[in-house]
C-alpha cells in the first residue's frame, strides 16, 4: 500500500502532502518553526525509503513564501538526497514556486539549482 500523509500549515510550518501513488511531494508555506529538523522528520523517513525504491519518477513541489536559516538547511540535504539518487531511470523533478516579487526565495532557488547534476530543477515564477 502507498504512503500517503498530508498534514496541514500553521503559522510557523508549511503544508505537507506526500503522495507516494502520485509519486508526489509539495510544500507550502511559510517555515520557520523552533524544532524544524522534527517537522521534516517525517518527510525525510519517507524519502529516505522511497529514493531506495524502484520508482520512476518523482516530483517535488516547494512553494514556501518565507523560510528560515534551518529550513534552507534541510531543503539543501533533501534536494541533495533526490539528485544523489535521480538517474536516467529515475527522474526527479523539482518545481521551485515563488512570487515575482520575492526575491530571497528566488535566490534562495537558484542557489539550490546550481548545487544540482542529476534532477531537472524549475523554478517557476508567478505573478503577485
Amino acid at each position: 500500500m502507498a504512503f500517503h500523509f498530508e498534514k496541514q500549515n500553521t503559522t510557523s510550518t508549511p503544508y505537507v502532502l506526500i503522495d507516494e501513488e502520485k509519486s508526489y511531494l509539495k510544500i507550502r508555506g511559510r517555515s520557520f518553526h523552533e524544532d524544524i529538523v522534527n517537522f521534516y522528520k517525517e518527510i525525510n523517513t519517507w524519502l529516505d525509503s522511497y529514493l531506495v525504491s524502484d520508482f520512476k519518477t518523482l516530483t517535488f513541489d516547494c512553494e514556501l513564501s518565507y523560510l528560515n536559516s534551518s529550513t534552507i538547511k534541510i531543503l539543501l540535504n533533501i534536494i541533495m538526497k533526490m539528485d544523489k539518487n535521480a538517474s536516467c531511470e529515475k527522474k526527479v523533478i523539482i518545481n521551485w514556486i515563488t512570487a515575482d516579487i520575492n526575491e530571497i526565495v528566488i535566490e534562495c532557488g537558484e542557489d539550490f539549482r546550481e548545487e544540482v547534476t542529476n534532477l531537472t530543477f524549475n523554478i517557476v515564477i508567478k505573478k503577485d
